[in-house]
């Protein structure tokens, strides 16, 4: 079954997901499954799903990698699972990308150095916490909304 995306190898990245079809901007890329839930702790793999609660993605979902300037943001379903959502226009053949802040508060667990290759790279994967309001901005309506709670609860 072809859901628009197939994964392939990357240059200097692994593996990764990329478009076989062209995706609109506001158009669901990648649907989310939650394939175990209220895990113990943040890791590599692990989606934040609320301020103390993490969860695993199943399927090819979690091959998609970080970019600083990705093309995807994040819309939790009905199911609490992240659906990546295009934030702009997706081309045949572009990576499917997202930053891995929109659904973390704090990343401890990558290589300090960011190798995505974008024009804005900040120079390390980030969680929430430490992304550049500037970055927050640009993302309003695609990170998972517990982020935007969590920063609302520090404030006060």
């Amino acid at each position: 079954m072809n859901n628009g995306y197939e994964l392939l190898t990357c240059k200097d990245k692994g593996q990764g997901i990329f478009a076989t079809k062209q995706f609109h901007s506001g158009e669901i890329v990648m649907v989310g499954v939650i394939e175990k839930d209220n895990i113990d702790e943040n890791h590599s793999h692990a989606s934040q799903m609320g301020e103390f609660r993490y969860a695993l993605h199943g399927g090819e979902i979690t091959k998609v990698n970080h970019s600083c300037n990705p093309n995807c943001g994040i819309n939790l379903n009905n199911a609490g699972a992240h659906d990546f959502i295009a934030m702009h226009p997706i081309e045949i053949g572009e990576e499917v990308t997202f930053d891995y802040a929109m659904r973390n508060y704090i990343i401890e667990h990558f290589p300090y150095t960011c190798c995505c290759g974008a024009k804005n790279c900040r120079g390390r994967i980030t969680g929430w916490k430490d992304l550049p309001e500037s970055f927050k901005s640009t993302y309003k309506g695609y990170v998972a909304p517990y982020l935007i709670e969590i920063d609302v609860q520090l404030k006060n």
